[in-house]
């Protein structure tokens, strides 16, 4: 994604501020915004952008602000086939959090006019740890507003535990003062606002499930279909860790009847880069039908020769009286950022309703 800040992104960015400001260097600011810019990692790409920006912006942040909110008027005329990322919004908006972090109420207007370029979820969290009751002020009637990019910056921006943004500790300890947020925003219209609603909510479930369980418990009373489904995604993590009070308000089954589940993994040696098969047979010993939610967990080797789990979703079925299911499924064991492989033995496990009913290993070469 990095490649999404490069020399197009800020050809661009410098194109339309130069149609704004005819005395912006453009050809300056370009040389040097490029400059060392291809050995950066996306974040430092950011940063290293935003800090070639200031000296070519006003001083006075007030009339950068000024200057950066008629962005939008020209940042699609100037694209009209969409060549240009969205990514070369980020150190545009950005730039308000580390330069007007002292003007809140002029950054908070600007974040909302751009937010739509990009989002502006990652700038407004350092004016929310510096001025949380001005943000919140904000928050209370954006929840109204007309645009559904600031609505969702409401529920995305002040997620607990934002991926890629700043932690947001104080609602990590206690997401109170976000709960009457999400709840105006809970019956939007618009399924990205939801969607960051239910994200939000999972969030919290990390730190405080106590408090995620009361309020999906309050919101399933009269529910809609999109609340039902806001709560079902909100309780991902919960219903992986195997929650029993989670799984009960969802409906899954405590007390399984089933018989021994049939786990066979096709491929027990694997290497790096190809895929994980297996399949699995499950045979019902009641009668009535079983509403269940399957994952499976990989026990991953480690650095140190122990073994970490990790959770993925497999389906949720309804199984029926007596019936029996065959599932199968491939895995790909490929390389990625976020996790090192290590060779070794690792253990596949198959969960029900949170509950470990099979195992077996395989061998993992690197």
């Amino acid at each position: 994604m990095k490649n999404q800040l490069s020399n197009v992104a800020v050809a661009h960015i410098a194109l339309c501020l130069r149609e704004l400001d005819k005395d912006f260097k453009h050809s300056e600011f370009c040389k040097l915004a490029l400059l060392g810019l291809d050995k950066l990692e996306l974040k430092q790409r950011v940063s290293h952008i935003i800090r070639v920006l200031h000296p070519f912006l006003p001083a006075d942040f007030a009339h950068a602000a000024d200057l950066l909110k008629q962005l939008p008027a020209v940042w699609q005329k100037l694209d009209p086939n969409k060549q240009v990322s969205s990514f070369a919004a980020w150190p545009v908006i950005d730039y308000a959090s580390v330069y007007g972090l002292s003007n809140p109420q002029q950054s908070l207007d600007l974040l909302s006019s751009l937010t739509h370029l990009f989002s502006a979820e990652f700038a407004i969290r350092p004016f929310i740890i510096e001025h949380p009751d001005y943000c919140h002020s904000q928050f209370r009637m954006w929840v109204q507003d007309e645009s559904e990019h600031i609505r969702r910056l409401v529920s995305e921006g002040t997620r607990p535990r934002l991926p890629w943004g700043l932690q947001l500790k104080r609602y990590t300890v206690d997401p109170s003062a976000n709960i009457p947020l999400l709840t105006a925003l809970k019956d939007d219209s618009s399924l990205y606002v939801r969607r960051s609603v239910a994200n939000h909510l999972n969030d919290i479930s990390k730190d405080n499930p106590d408090v995620l369980l009361t309020i999906c418990q309050s919101w399933q009373v009269d529910a809609s279909q999109d609340v039902h489904w806001i709560i079902k995604h909100a309780t991902r993590s919960l219903v992986k860790a195997g929650h029993p009070e989670v799984l009960s308000l969802l409906g899954y089954e405590q007390q399984l009847l089933l018989a021994p589940v049939g786990l066979n993994i096709i491929n027990s040696q694997i290497r790096l880069g190809h895929y994980l098969e297996f399949d699995l047979e499950l045979s019902s010993t009641s009668s009535e039908s079983q509403k269940l939610v399957i994952d499976f967990a990989i026990h991953f080797v480690k650095a140190n020769g122990q073994q970490k789990a990790k959770v993925f979703k497999l389906k949720s079925i309804q199984l029926a009286a007596k019936q029996t299911c065959n599932i199968q499924k491939r895995h790909a064991i490929k390389a990625i950022t976020t996790r090192q492989y290590y060779a070794g033995t690792h253990r596949l496990e198959i969960l029900i309703n949170g509950q470990a009913l099979a195992s077996q290993e395989f061998e993992l070469r690197i």
